[in-house]
């Protein structure tokens, strides 16, 4: 073998050796990244989960609240037919605090008297219950959440694909080192370093996890 073919074989095992470095470095930071990103999809979905069991019992309790007013409501009507004030008093005096400015509401419309009148209190836009709201909400940081989740989900097996990538660099680069033809080293090296150029250009437009 000339000089000369002994330099080009020295710089053939030089890059290899380069690329078999860094390729190994990469490997392990995409398995830690992809590790990393398993780790906040569970904790984006344990979170979802949470957030939709609170909103499960918000709405619970709403619904309480509404069969509270709609029975305290329905007293105070037949007491007030029946022309008994003081039952119709009592029965005023337990309205709930949400229920009752929209019930002095709907009474000061006149509705025996006044057709366009909201039929029930129900009816009217000014009634609210803040437990349901609140359920609403909670529901919908729930699918944010689960939202984030599937995107961490995306983004772990994109490190895993990360892997699979620079893994095949390494073979390419490991099966240069073993070959005597001097243009299969140098057609096995441009693409094991090809891959690894791309991967790792694709893998720096990726977020990265260092929370512990």
């Amino acid at each position: 073998m000339s000089a000369e073919e002994d330099r080009a074989s020295g710089r053939l095992d030089l890059i290899a050796t380069v690329l078999l470095a860094l390729a190994t470095v990469a490997t392990a930071w995409s398995g830690y990244q992809a590790s990393r990103w398993n780790g906040e999809q569970a904790k984006a979905f344990s979170r979802a989960s949470a957030l939709r069991i609170e909103s499960a019992k918000a709405d619970d309790l709403a619904n309480s609240q509404t069969q509270i007013d709609v029975a305290t409501f329905m007293q105070w009507v037949d007491a007030y037919a029946q022309d008994d004030t003081e039952l119709a008093a009592f029965y005023r005096a337990r309205f709930r605090s949400e229920f009752k400015p929209v019930a002095d509401a709907w009474i000061a419309s006149r509705p025996l008297q006044n057709p366009d009148a909201p039929l029930t209190p129900f009816a009217m836009p000014e009634y609210r219950v803040e437990a349901r709201e609140e359920a609403a909400r909670l529901e919908a940081e729930a699918e944010a959440s689960a939202a984030q989740a599937r995107t961490n989900v995306q983004r772990a097996t994109n490190y895993v694909l990360g892997v699979v990538l620079f893994a095949a660099a390494l073979f390419f680069a490991g099966m240069s080192a073993r070959l005597t033809s001097p243009r299969l080293r140098r057609t096995l090296l441009v693409f094991g370093v090809v891959i690894f150029v791309g991967t790792v250009i694709w893998i720096a437009t990726f977020p990265v996890s260092l929370s512990v």
